[in-house]
């Protein structure tokens, strides 16, 4: 039990060895961009069909319940960001603050996250890249832009593939984003913060041209299936708050910054602004945009499909402005990819670093890059990319992050009991308030989540405590008691 519950001790990035130690190369205004492109993505430009297709225009407040959530965490993160600086994110404060089987729950379930949104996102882009591509002229055989279409569940036995597919726009834009970020982390930043440049402008150009168009008939009626969340076919949760577990994915993509504590010039400034600057920033852009796309055309039009704010546009008569949108989203989604490819990255190096991997793949490049593990990583979400329907993977992925979210609140609430005077670069406001609303707020999003995820959420964390238990106890390197 020692074992398990032991504490790791926080190792400065100075003090790492040289070959694990990462340069300090962002200031905060990349952090600001990393946070913004990792948020406003795929949730705003894909999924938000997902969400009015479960909750109608009641979507609109599914983005108010799952921001609100996602604001009390950001908080939690930039208390624990600081006062812990370093690479790992949720992983590491669990590690420090909880124990060491806490910090393999965290961590298991981190991968999951980290590594389904890669693929999510890489779905989606593949989706407006196709019509993009499609609207030059230049059609894809159909096979080969999205994975195996499913029917009936792996749970009872009746799950069968309805059709063949490999979603090759997918591996590629992996492969494209993975070369960036091993040529160097500065200059990835460099390139993510001109496209999230991009990515705000077409938003901006996408309001307005279809918010005159606004007609507030199309909000009616506001929630034809109500505001719980209510089981559906195949397990589906619609309402409000079944589709508020799904646009919390839109939200979510701040933690990221936290895996950069290593490689921010000044930590205690840089990381607070750039987790909480990039919620406000996207909480706002959301809200116009949600709106806009709502109120221009009735949300079963575009509920389906794979780019909804282009067919929007297409259907108020303005296809030249699509085209446009297609193609700065298929330029653009990038940096989401870019933003969660490089915090996965950073957590697979942090626990090869404590013994859970292998230690050989925390090894950084002359260019002070993680390349292997980068590498590796990429082929791992490639291939789910490339087999994995979007809703299913955009759903699993937010089992993982309500994890992640509901341990870092936790952390809040027992380091301002155990060390109430420690050095802390930023202090959650109302933390006795804001960190039990973050943890009730993830639970009952994770309830919102239809059963398959959250039995798939299950298996997978039990098949992690299996190797955490049979390899990762014998080999991890912490050796300082629970009682420290």
């Amino acid at each position: 039990m020692n074992k398990l519950l032991r504490r790791k001790a926080i190792t400065a990035a100075e003090d790492q060895p040289h070959e694990h130690r990462l340069a300090r190369t962002l200031s905060w205004p990349h952090l600001v961009a990393l946070g913004v492109g990792a948020i406003v993505g795929t949730g705003i430009l894909t999924l938000i069909g997902v969400g009015a297709d479960r909750a109608g225009p009641a979507v609109l407040l599914s983005f108010v319940v799952a921001g609100a959530i996602c604001a009390c965490a950001a908080l939690c993160y930039a208390e624990m960001a600081t006062m812990i600086p370093a690479s790992g994110s949720a992983y590491t404060y669990s590690y420090s603050v909880l124990g060491e089987v806490f910090a393999w729950v965290v961590g298991w379930s981190l991968i999951l996250e980290y590594s389904l949104v890669v693929a999510t996102v890489a779905v989606g882009w593949s989706g407006y890249a196709v019509g993009f591509l499609k609207g030059l002229g230049i059609v894809l055989p159909e096979v080969l832009t999205h994975g195996p279409a499913v029917a009936g569940s792996l749970f009872d036995g009746t799950l069968h593939f309805t059709q063949a597919g490999t979603n090759l726009p997918a591996i590629f834009i992996i492969a494209v984003v993975a070369g960036l970020l091993m040529l160097g982390t500065k200059e990835s930043a460099n390139i993510n913060t001109a496209l999230v440049v991009l990515k705000i402008v077409t938003l901006a150009l996408f309001v307005g041209v279809a918010l005159p168009h606004f007609d507030p008939a199309n909000l009616e009626p506001f929630a034809p299936n109500g505001y719980g969340s209510v089981p559906g076919e195949g397990g589906v949760k619609f309402g409000m708050m079944g589709a508020a577990a799904i646009i919390f994915f839109a939200f979510y993509g701040f933690d990221a910054i936290s895996t950069a504590a290593e490689e921010a010039k000044n930590p205690d400034r840089d990381l607070a602004i750039g987790i909480v600057g990039s919620m406000v920033a996207c909480t706002i852009i959301y809200m116009i945009v949600a709106a806009a796309a709502v109120g221009a055309i009735g949300y079963t039009q575009f509920a389906k499909s794979p780019e909804p704010l282009a067919l929007i546009l297409r259907e108020i008569g303005s296809p030249g402005v699509a085209t446009i949108v297609a193609a700065a989203a298929a330029i653009a989604l990038p940096t989401v990819l870019l933003a969660f490819l490089y915090g996965q990255t950073r957590i697979f190096m942090v626990m090869a670093r404590d013994g859970f991997l292998p230690t050989g793949l925390a090894r950084v490049s002359k260019r002070g890059t993680p390349a292997t593990i980068t590498a590796v990583t990429a082929i791992f979400v490639a291939f789910i990319a490339a087999v994995t329907p979007l809703d299913l993977i955009a759903s699993l992925a937010n089992a993982g992050t309500l994890c992640a979210f509901i341990a870092v609140a936790v952390c809040v609430l027992v380091m301002r009991k155990r060390a109430p005077d420690i050095r802390r670069g930023f202090t959650t406001p109302l933390a006795w308030l804001v960190a039990p609303a973050a943890i009730l707020g993830c639970l009952y999003l994770f309830t919102s989540l239809q059963s398959v995820t959250q039995i798939s959420f299950f298996v997978w964390n039990g098949i992690g405590l299996l190797i955490y238990l049979t390899y990762g106890v014998a080999r991890s390197r912490a050796t300082s008691p629970a009682s420290r």
